[in-house]
């Protein structure tokens, strides 16, 4: 079959039902000639991965507790595995690793075939847009994929740390090339050339669901938070302004008009996620279980966002803003009977398989990169820069549209506020988290600004997974307590502290068993 047939539609189906004795490449049988610019294009909406890792490091953060109830029960195994910090055996659900590593690397798969149909091609020339979305979507799967199945990036240990395969040729045989992990170093020069390489090909790039692709903005916004998450904080800054304009009060989110709209169904996940929001900048619809297990239902309630995490460490805790549940522009909901507190973002819908069996796939839309975000990430390198006024007009910026009473911070009120707070400890939590980073932070302002800028975007970004690379980033220990029903720590089971080594969730067990190196584990607990 000729190499450049590729599959469009099964893609979706493909990745829950895919054999584990595949190694990194998925091939499909139903395929589709590559022969035009045209032809490439379409097939980059498979370029972009069937899945998001939400769920799996919701449960792993410190967003989650065990919630001690005889009626409460994990929705899963995976759930429990997740939420214990195992290496995980689950396979089939789709947010598992196993699931996360095949999404990822069929969309790398992807883009390997694209770019070798286009350097076969004789018109290369008319497939400039195609090889940046291409290069860009290879980057941004991978970076996905560091963000699960590595540790942190540190200048330190980055060089010792394992990364990840990269390929960037298609397989003739899938499965019968071994490959290497190399080092976190090696991986991020991979993710930052195609990086580069994409943005510095986009201008030709038209797309009829713009929000949904690589666009030139939601290049800017990837490449921000790649290079904050490199420490490459004036690159990260750079970014984030071409992302946000000159003027990022006018697209940043109209919180007050989202906080109005109708809890019930999915009337204001629909309005958060809706691409003519200006503050979208990419969107990603996945399967998912995840937007119906975050929110009050009975399901999956064992190990949740409950009360005690949500009244002392987010939504509804004080902070330099005041209180978050009061001053800021969102209503958390929750249910009698029930252990979850949550906000609305995440759309739950089905996508039915038989519609009169009633037999379908849930589905949700991300909002992988937002304006409010970028903002977030150039505060925070601006303030790891030492530019602390600077970062404070960002923080103050996001509160201008976040909060409901026009608050405005000052440096001298953030180090106030936190010289109130005492660190948290899980038997007494705060919001205040010890940070262990290298070099040290300035203690007097720098240290709480950023306690600011941190605990100000654990709450933007709640159930969207991205809490726990701060957590690795900043060498934030995290704990596993059992609450009981009166919001009282049971036990504490568990912890984990920076550079531990199940910070880096195990790759699949299939392809340890095809001889890829698997993430140390030294000893720590694994199940």
């Amino acid at each position: 079959m000729n190499r450049s047939s590729i599959i469009i539609a099964s893609l979706a189906l493909g990745l829950g039902l895919a054999s584990c004795g595949q190694y990194l490449d998925k091939y499909p049988d139903n395929r589709m000639e590559l022969h035009s610019p045209s032809d490439a294009a379409k097939f980059l909406v498979s370029a972009y991965p069937e899945g998001h890792p939400a769920y799996l490091l919701e449960m792993y953060s410190d967003n989650t507790d065990e919630q001690d109830y005889t009626n409460w029960s994990a929705n899963s195994p995976f759930q429990e595995q997740a939420y214990r910090w195992a290496d995980i055996t689950e396979i089939r659900e789709q947010e598992t690793p196993q699931q996360l590593w095949d999404a990822h690397y069929t969309a790398v798969t992807v883009c390997n075939e694209v770019l070798k149909h286009i350097s076969e091609a004789k018109n290369k020339d008319e497939y400039s847009a195609q090889v940046a979305e291409a290069k860009l979507c290879r980057a941004y799967a991978m970076f996905q994929l560091a963000n699960v199945f590595c540790q942190a990036y540190a200048p330190e240990t980055a060089a010792k740390d394992l990364g990840l395969p990269y390929p960037e040729e298609p397989e003739v045989h899938p499965g019968r090339v071994l490959y290497k992990r190399g080092t976190l170093e090696q991986l991020y020069k991979r993710i930052e050339q195609d990086l580069t390489e994409g943005l510095a090909g986009l201008a030709n790039a038209q797309y009829s669901q713009p929000k949904y692709h690589f666009t030139a903005q939601a290049a800017h916004a990837f490449a921000a938070r790649f290079y904050l998450y490199a420490r490459q904080y004036a690159k990260a800054i750079e970014h984030a302004d071409a992302t946000l304009g000159s003027n990022p009060a006018t697209s940043l989110r109209d919180w007050a008009a989202w906080s109005k709209t109708g809890l019930s169904g999915n009337v204001q996940p629909n309005a958060f996620v809706q691409s003519s929001v200006k503050a979208n900048i990419l969107l990603q619809a996945v399967a998912t279980e995840w937007g119906g297990l975050s929110i009050p239902i009975l399901r999956g309630s064992k190990y949740a966002h409950g009360a005690l995490i949500s009244t002392t460490e987010t939504l509804q805790t004080d902070g330099p803003w005041g209180a978050s549940g009061d001053v800021l522009n969102y209503t958390v909901v929750n249910n009698n009977g029930v252990s979850k507190y949550a906000i609305r973002k995440l759309p739950y819908t089905a996508k039915y398989v038989d519609r009169v069996a009633g037999i379908g796939i849930p589905y949700s839309t991300y909002t992988i990169f937002t304006t409010d975000e970028t903002l977030m990430v150039r505060a925070e390198a601006k303030a790891l820069l030492g530019r602390y006024e600077e970062a404070l007009a960002d923080l103050n910026l996001e509160l201008s549209v976040f909060s409901k009473k026009g608050v405005k911070l000052t440096l001298q009120g953030i180090q106030d506020f936190y010289k109130g707070v005492k660190y948290y400890t899980p038997e007494h939590p705060t919001p205040r988290k010890e940070l262990h980073v290298t070099p040290a932070l300035e203690a007097t302002t720098q240290e709480p600004l950023l306690q600011a800028i941190l605990q100000l975007r654990r709450i933007l970004t709640i159930h969207e997974g991205l809490r726990m690379q701060d957590i690795k980033r900043y060498g934030i220990t995290i704990y596993r307590r059992r609450v009981n029903v009166s919001n009282v720590v049971e036990a504490v089971t568990d912890k984990m502290e920076a550079r531990d080594p199940r910070l880096a969730i195990q790759i699949p067990q299939d392809v340890i068993s095809a001889q890829l190196e698997p993430n140390p584990r030294n000893g720590a607990k694994t199940n």
